[in-house]
């Protein structure tokens, strides 16, 4: 079993590391309490112009000087933002750790945030909200966040381009001084190291590193019902969403993973074989769990047409309520023999661990090793799984509908 060592700095950074013997790479995550839900209210995006002007450069180095240096050690690195956190992810060959930790977290300590900086990052972030017109899918799901979630965790994780072109390179620094900081942030490693000179080196770069952030909590009730998005076209795209358990709770989040993977677990699950095999209704369908220690929610999406689209959504939204009326035994087997499929090979990825590692600290205080999480799925029985879909019959859900015309919802 690979082990996992943890050490919290007196400045509140908490270091996570999984030593995975076979590994010759070395993957790291860094969380830093900079997501969507921490951006000022006249300010949504701010998170997404920081992550990109991250690389351009650092108060001590110029952006093609600090890419170059990067690139001669092998560095794989992205930047991402969800609604917790700002993520700096990094995988490189375990032997560069000590060159490479430097340049990476130069990126968070004095990344070089200029007016000059902020004109590309700002003209990239609203090409990216343009673009969202010619990506129906991802746009349903923006329109269901916003109208099913709570505030702040409603917010688009892209931006809003009337606050992106206002944006001051004052306020992208002040949210940068006030979200990147130890207190908060959570650094995993994944891979070949040795962890007390990971730690040691971690504790030289990053000891004099101060500050704190509070967690973002969830306030006010979401609008939710249905919503309809007019656009001219021979496609409809259907969303839904309605709430689940939150991620505390391992064993009815794990009950919940297995529910969905009977329902949308490939081309076996009920929402294939119901809505688009025996029905040809739609080019496509799927459903999804998402959660966190905040909130979690059950999300579903079909793509269809004009003429099929009312009976897509009747038919979609009867199988997610019909999974309460009991799952027969071949389904369930097919449905844990890919939950335990994906976790083997998330298991093989130093980056797919060092991320689960750093999102398991932050929602239950420990990481969790692949053993335990496959114990957890080797704990699901048929009896368990059907007592709780037959509890937790959807409750009322979130429509969101574009194209030419509106649903009966």
């Amino acid at each position: 079993m690979n082990q996992i060592q943890t050490h919290r700095f007196d400045n509140g950074l908490v270091l996570v590391a999984e030593k995975i013997e076979s590994a010759q790479s070395l993957a790291m995550t860094m969380l830093l309490p900079a997501g969507t839900a921490y951006e000022p209210d006249d300010q949504i995006g701010v998170a997404t112009l920081l992550s990109d002007m991250m690389f351009r450069g650092t108060e001590s180095m110029a952006t093609r000087e600090h890419s170059d240096a990067m690139d001669d050690l092998g560095l794989d690195r992205v930047t991402s933002v969800d609604s917790l956190f700002l993520r700096l992810s990094a995988t490189m060959i375990h032997t560069k750790l000590d060159d490479a930790l430097p340049l990476l977290f130069d990126m968070v300590l004095e990344p070089a945030l200029t007016a000059e900086t902020l004109e590309p990052a700002r003209d990239l972030a609203i090409q990216g909200l343009e673009a969202l017109e010619d990506e129906p899918q991802q746009k349903t799901f923006i329109a269901l966040r916003q109208r099913h979630y709570r505030y702040p965790m409603n917010r688009c994780t892209f931006g809003e381009i009337e606050a992106i072109e206002k944006m001051t390179i004052e306020q992208v620094k002040a949210f940068k001084d006030k979200t990147f900081v130890p207190g908060g942030t959570i650094l995993s490693f994944a891979g070949q190291f040795d962890f007390e000179h990971l730690k040691a080196k971690v504790g030289e770069l990053l000891g004099d590193w101060q500050g704190s952030c509070d967690e973002a909590k969830l306030s006010g009730e979401p609008t939710r019902g249905y919503e309809h998005i007019t656009a001219e076209s021979q496609q409809v795209h259907i969303g839904m969403a309605y709430d689940a358990v939150d991620e505390t709770d391992e064993e009815a989040a794990m009950l919940q993973r297995a529910a969905i993977a009977v329902l949308s677990g490939g081309m076996s699950g009920r929402l294939f074989t119901e809505v688009r095999e025996k029905r040809g209704l739609c080019y496509a369908v799927y459903g999804t769990y998402a959660s966190n220690k905040l909130m979690g929610v059950v999300l579903g999406y079909a793509g269809t047409t004009p003429q099929r689209a009312q009976e897509t959504l009747d038919v979609m939204r009867g199988e997610f309520v019909r999974l309460s009326q009991g799952i027969e035994q071949n389904e369930f087997d097919r449905a844990m023999v890919g939950m335990k499929t994906r976790l083997v090979m998330q298991g093989e990825s130093t980056r797919a661990r060092a991320s689960a590692i750093a999102m398991d600290q932050h929602t239950f205080g420990q990481p969790r090793t692949l053993d335990q999480l496959i114990a957890q799925v080797d704990a699901v029985t048929l009896d368990k799984l059907n007592e709780y879909v037959k509890a937790n019959v959807p409750g009322a859900m979130t429509i969101i509908t574009i194209g030419p015309d509106p649903l009966t919802a």
